[in-house]
């Protein structure tokens, strides 16, 4: 049985809903690379757009990253979400981007005393 590592259904499920959420679709990339550590999807999109990605406080970038765990986990695969700047930088907006479900999530401050 041959497979092709740069297809799957995670980066076909990122490049379906970002294409959704952006005003220039056309300049979707999505690249996905396997290594040991799991799954790297790689998102590029134009530069009008990264506000749209990110969403506020990083929202927007956090909830399609926890989407893509959750059909990792279902086939067995670490999945990450990288995304670049137009100028070929990496985003970082504080996101965990390779933290556990939920981590950031937690309902109580009490973890911070």
């Amino acid at each position: 049985m041959d497979t092709d590592i740069t297809q799957g259904p995670d980066k076909d499920f990122v490049e379906y809903i970002v294409k959704q959420i952006v005003t220039r679709p056309e300049e979707v990339e999505v690249s996905r690379s396997v290594d040991e550590m799991g799954v790297l999807l790689t998102l590029k999109v134009a530069k009008e757009d990264m506000g749209r990605i990110i969403g506020k406080s990083g929202q927007t970038a956090k909830a399609i990253r926890i989407l893509i765990r959750i059909i990792g986990s279902k086939n067995n695969a670490r999945v990450n979400l990288k995304i670049m700047e137009p100028d070929g930088q990496e985003v970082s907006f504080g996101g965990d981007d390779f933290g556990d479900f939920g981590s950031e999530e937690s309902g109580s401050g009490s973890d911070m005393l």
